[in-house]
């Protein structure tokens, strides 16, 4: 069996996939054009959305049309090319992407600051006029550096984007990614260091994604962590742990229950679907997940 591709390696061809940008329209045209079913009557008490890259196998036309008919209000990790598709099904950006330069190079690594400005610089503005919000960032790999040195790098680097950020009502959202299994040496592996680094920015426009598979693999006590840290979390992402698929009941984790405890926090972001789907009919499966989230 083939490797499952992962998101690292995804978001890279993402990235990539931008020089190709102007292609996509003559493509668009040819393919079927999905008609979204009418929306299920959900609660409205979580914001639901699903990540671009676990469904990059369909085209983005299809998924936005079928995510608009589950009542999921916007598509995650996509950056400005993909923005109008999602216009035009009247679905947000809840989570963009496209300044990072990869997952492993990031503001922990002051040779890194450089570009990572050049390119927040030009993205953020750009998040601003499309009428969205959240700009996703990345810690980097540690690479034998102790957590105060890369907090205090990280400040370094993030602050002045901070301050731009502030001035167009953008928050940089930094992703807690496990350093077990996926993500070997990432740094922003547990709540507490990214809590930290968001303390020492003392803004607003700096917040934390927190990743529900990621952490229960590298501290688990999820919900104890979102109830005592929900201030500094912006966003959240799912999938079933272990093996990063359908949050059904082949997992440990007990979404139902997590779910409630986020919407008593008083979170009024988005919860946005993050599993990559083993069985064959993958927009069953987001159907499932976003119907077992909504509580």
């Amino acid at each position: 069996m083939a490797p499952l591709p992962n998101r690292r390696t995804v978001l890279k061809n993402i990235l990539a996939s931008t020089a190709v940008a102007g292609t996509t329209g003559g493509l668009s045209a040819l393919m079927p054009k999905t008609q979204p079913a009418e929306a299920p009557d959900l609660k409205n008490n979580i914001n639901h959305s699903v990540c671009r890259w676990c469904f990059n196998d369909m085209p983005l036309e299809q998924l936005c049309a079928a995510a608009k008919g589950m009542g999921i209000k916007g598509i995650d990790l996509v950056g400005p090319k993909d923005w109008p598709t999602l216009k035009k099904y009247g679905l947000d950006s809840p989570m963009c992407n496209g300044a990072e330069i990869n997952l492993t190079d990031g503001f922990n690594d002051p040779q890194y600051h450089a570009a990572l400005l050049k390119n927040y610089s030009e993205m953020i503005p750009l998040v601003a006029k499309a009428g969205y919000k959240n700009l996703i960032c990345f810690s980097g790999n540690r690479r034998g550096m102790d957590d105060e040195t890369g907090l205090n790098n990280s400040v370094k680097g993030l602050k002045p984007l901070v301050d731009l950020a502030a001035k167009h009502k953008v928050v940089l959202v930094m992703e807690l990614l496990n350093s077990k299994v996926n993500h070997k040496d990432y740094q922003c592996d547990r709540t507490s260091w990214g809590v930290a680094l968001a303390k020492k920015l003392g803004s607003e426009n700096f917040k934390l994604l927190y990743d529900i598979y990621h952490m229960q693999i590298d501290e688990g006590d999820v919900i104890r962590n979102i109830t005592d840290n929900h201030a500094y979390i912006a966003h959240y992402h799912t999938a079933g742990v272990p093996g990063r698929n359908e949050i059904d009941d082949t997992q440990e984790l007990y979404y139902p229950a997590i779910m409630r405890a986020i919407k008593a926090t008083g979170f009024k972001g988005y919860v946005a679907q993050e599993f990559i789907p083993k069985q064959a009919d993958k927009l069953a499966s987001l159907r499932k997940a976003v119907q077992l989230c909504d509580v």
